[in-house]
């Protein structure tokens, strides 16, 4: 397969146990912040995460995504220097979120851009990690080309530890029962599918061709 051009959303607490890693990272792909710590959260880690990510990567911090896609202040990421929030799905996750408001596709707030992930036109299908994991790989397909008739790019998402083997660990059967091997063959199908598609970039990239 091609090189895959990706937007990686790393904790600062992360990036400073393995800097070699973002560094290495960083060199073709765009690092951007999943705040200072994943397990908790103070609004005033905002600046430091994007100043010690831009430190350790040795490139320019501009976006943001909050752990499990929770709100976040625009206001304070504006002030701690983002460009860009990423931090929305607009659609329904019972139990999660409702976002059935949010515009589909990326647009500017508060003077701040927001980059949604890609739901479907109409029915606002999901195209992320949970639905590429559980749902046959066709429905995903059929889902994005929807997407990609209908909007300039497809924006999905899924985490390094799904390609982990998990079938050990007391974890929800929707999590557990397709990782490892069987992930990362589900996610090359996608992923090759994708490339047939268009080419893959940042976010970045993107928004620096919707500005």
């Amino acid at each position: 397969m091609t090189k895959v051009r990706a937007t990686f959303f790393v904790t600062a607490y992360w990036a400073q146990h393995f800097p070699e890693l973002i560094r290495r990272i960083a060199a073709n792909h765009e690092i951007a912040s999943h705040a200072y710590y994943h397990s908790s959260f103070a609004e005033e880690d905002l600046e430091g995460s994007r100043l010690a990510l831009q430190e350790i990567s040795g490139s320019v911090v501009t976006g943001f995504r909050m752990p499990r896609l929770r709100p976040v202040s625009q206001d304070a990421l504006l002030k701690a220097g983002y460009d860009y929030d990423s931090s929305v799905n607009p659609t329904w996750l019972p139990g999660r979120y409702n976002n059935w408001h949010v515009p589909r596709t990326v647009f500017r707030s508060n003077k701040l851009w927001i980059i949604p992930s890609s739901v479907s036109p109409l029915f606002r299908y999901p195209i992320f990690w949970l639905s590429v994991k559980n749902v046959p790989l066709w429905i995903t397909r059929h889902f994005s080309r929807q997407v990609l008739r209908k909007d300039p790019y497809l924006s999905f998402y899924f985490h390094p530890w799904e390609l982990t083997d998990l079938s050990g660990y007391q974890l929800p059967a929707y999590i557990r029962k397709v990782s490892g091997d069987k992930m990362c063959a589900k996610l090359e199908g996608f992923l090759s599918f994708l490339q047939s598609r268009g080419e893959f970039c940042t976010h970045a990239d993107l928004l620096a061709q919707v500005k």
